[in-house]
């Protein structure tokens, strides 16, 4: 099997206005990046572990949890308009040019997303590998709710009108990519997440709701972290 160069990304800015220094708040006695940062190093896929950020605090305390942070940002991708997709097309870019390094894959990660189970990582870059075909590989939940969008006319069905039984009707997948995305360098320096050619890992898991933005989420991913630590679930990482 060819060799690829695989590279995990964890975008960690330091403006956060729900919750002040969000990316390296405490939980369970750790900063909150030391969760995705230690899956990331964790996994047997990834070569190496890059965090971006602006922020001089972020950047030390990731490279205390063992990641590597070589650079901060640029202002135009330190402020509430910069996306995650410029984000990762920077950080592949500055390790081109500034170290001659070629990652073929790239893994994104958020910080705010810690309940990723072990396996995760390394089965949706295996996805990649074995596969030429695929763009992306990621994380999705599945779900038998009925969806409705806004826009500028009102709001507009997106699913049936006719409530089927659940074991019946339509799934709809939310993509959770923050828990995990393997995608291809070349969609990457396109500004895109995700390519066109994609492998959905459908998790179920309920925790994966819990998106850490402000003080009640954390107090939630704080409780639910310690219920598993309790039962000695080696699902997840503490």
């Amino acid at each position: 099997m060819k060799k690829h160069n695989v590279t995990a990304i964890i975008p960690a800015r330091g403006g956060s206005k729900g919750l002040k220094h969000k990316n390296i708040a405490p939980l369970l006695g750790k900063p909150l990046i030391y969760y995705t940062v230690k899956a990331a190093l964790s996994a047997e896929n990834v070569d190496r572990v890059i965090v971006s950020t602006d922020s001089k605090l972020i950047q030390q305390a990731a490279i205390e949890v063992g990641a590597e942070a070589p650079f901060l940002r640029p202002n135009h991708l330190a402020n509430d308009t910069a996306t995650p997709e410029s984000t990762l097309k920077h950080a592949v870019e500055w390790l081109e040019e500034n170290e001659n390094y070629k990652t073929d894959i790239v893994v994104y990660l958020q910080c705010t997303d810690i309940f990723r189970k072990r396996f995760m990582i390394d089965h949706l870059v295996e996805k990649l590998k074995e596969d030429d075909s695929l763009d992306s590989a990621f994380v999705a939940h599945p779900t038998h709710k009925k969806f409705w969008r806004r826009d500028n006319d009102g709001y507009q069905r997106m699913s049936s009108k006719t409530y089927t039984p659940r074991q019946k009707g339509n799934l709809y997948l939310r993509e959770d990519a923050g828990i995990a995305c393997a995608t291809r360098t070349e969609v990457v320096k396109q500004e895109y997440r995700i390519g066109e050619n994609i492998y959905i890992l459908e998790n179920e898991d309920e925790y994966s709701m819990i998106d850490i933005h402000d003080e009640r989420t954390l107090y939630l991913a704080e409780k639910a972290l310690e219920r598993e630590k309790k039962i000695n679930n080696l699902d997840y990482y503490y």
